[in-house]
């Protein structure tokens, strides 16, 4: 799988978090539930200062590698902070990211990444990764989805 090596600036996101692991396929079930829950009861749309209209998928907070718990939240960039009520607020740190783009449908084409990139020799930081939706088509077979991965 390609990518690229970019150097990110630091991102201020807001959005809801769970923490959840990949063991048993719990992740799975937890991003799907958050996904639906950020979307589908309108918390992504009343999130103020959005810089676009793209969602992200982080992934931070790890207590080891991809085998360990994590946290996950779906969120957006905003331009500036204020009183997100209970939503929670991370900074996403800038630095060295791997960056691949894949186009497909939104769950099916990131799940298949993520497999590719775990059997991948990368030197990751397991800092802050995540999933940028260009949110470019009304249809979800075809969308394009940046993944980052932090690298040391």
């Amino acid at each position: 799988m390609k990518y690229e090596i970019v150097e990110l600036k630091k991102k201020i996101v807001v959005g809801k978090s769970i923490r959840t692991t990949n063991e048993n396929g719990q992740s799975m079930k937890d991003i799907g539930e958050m996904w639906q829950k950020f979307i589908g009861e309108g918390i992504y749309d009343n999130i103020q200062k959005k810089v676009d209209g793209k969602g992200i998928g982080l992934y931070t907070e790890y207590e080891g590698d991809a085998t360990k718990p994590y946290t996950f939240m779906c969120c957006c960039e905003v331009s500036a902070l204020y009183d997100f009520a209970d939503l929670d607020t991370k900074v996403i740190n800038g630095g060295k990211y791997a960056k691949f783009t894949v186009k497909g449908h939104v769950a099916i084409a990131v799940g298949k990444a993520w497999e590719e990139i775990w059997s991948m020799s990368l030197d990751r930081k397991y800092d802050m990764d995540f999933e940028l939706y260009h949110n470019d088509s009304e249809d979800m077979n075809h969308q394009t989805i940046d993944i980052f991965i932090s690298l040391n």
